[in-house]
C-alpha cells in the first residue's frame, strides 16, 4: 500500500521509525475516508476487492453501525421491521461473500474476504438478537454494549465506541490476516479492556 505522503527514512532510526508509523497512520486513515466515501458506488465485492484487507474490515464495520443506526431510526419512525430487513440483507451479502470465495481468487485476496466473513457472521449474529429480543432504540444496551466504528465526517477520522466510551481508531496496520471469532466471551473481554 503506497503510503499517501512520502516519508524518508533518513538520520537516526528512532526518528525516521516514528516518522515511517506515522506515514503508516496518516495513509490508512485517507484510505478509511476513501472507502468510506465510495461504498455506496460501487458493488459490494468491487469495493472489497479495491481496497486493502484492514480498510476493508474497518470500513465493513463503520457500515455496519451505520446501517444498525439507520434501522434504529427506522423503528422509531413506525418500521418494525427494519432490523429484521436489514438482517436479512446481511443475510444476501454473506451468500455473495462465500459465493467470492468458492471462485477463482489467489491466496490474499480468499484471505481478506474470508477474514471479512468472520467479521460479519458476528456483525450478523448481533443483529439477528437486536430483531429477535425486539429491541426499539439506539440506546438499548444490547447495541451500545456492542464495539462500533464509526466514520466521523467534521473529524474526518474513525471513532470507536463501546457502553459510554469513545476513542479515535488508532490506525495500526494488522495486515491481511485471520481474525478470531467474535464471541459474548470476547465480547465483555473488549467492553471490560476499554471501560476499565
Amino acid at each position: 500500500m503506497p503510503f499517501f505522503n512520502p516519508c524518508d527514512c533518513v538520520g537516526a532510526v528512532e526518528s525516521w521509525l516514528n516518522l515511517l508509523i506515522d506515514a503508516m497512520r496518516v495513509t490508512l486513515r485517507h484510505s478509511l475516508g476513501d472507502a468510506i466515501a465510495s461504498y455506496a458506488e460501487m458493488s459490494r465485492a468491487e469495493w472489497i476487492k479495491t481496497y486493502p484487507a484492514m480498510v476493508g474490515l474497518i470500513g465493513g464495520q463503520c457500515m455496519w453501525t451505520s446501517n444498525v443506526n439507520k434501522a434504529f431510526e427506522q423503528i422509531e419512525e413506525g418500521n418494525e421491521d427494519a432490523l429484521k430487513k436489514f438482517n436479512k440483507d446481511q443475510v444476501d451479502a454473506m451468500n455473495e461473500l462465500i459465493r467470492l470465495v468458492q471462485g477463482d481468487l489467489d491466496a490474499s485476496m480468499r484471505q481478506k474476504i474470508m477474514t471479512i466473513c468472520t467479521i460479519e457472521v458476528h456483525a450478523r449474529d448481533v443483529v439477528a438478537n437486536l430483531w429477535q429480543t425486539k429491541q426499539q432504540s439506539v440506546t438499548c444496551f444490547a447495541w451500545q454494549g456492542q464495539l462500533r466504528h464509526r466514520w466521523d465526517e467534521d473529524r474526518q477520522d474513525c471513532i470507536v465506541n463501546i457502553c459510554d466510551a469513545s476513542f479515535v481508531f488508532s490506525y495500526e496496520y494488522l495486515g491481511n490476516q485471520p481474525r478470531l471469532v467474535i464471541t459474548p466471551l470476547t465480547d465483555r473481554c473488549c467492553m471490560l479492556f476499554h471501560v476499565c
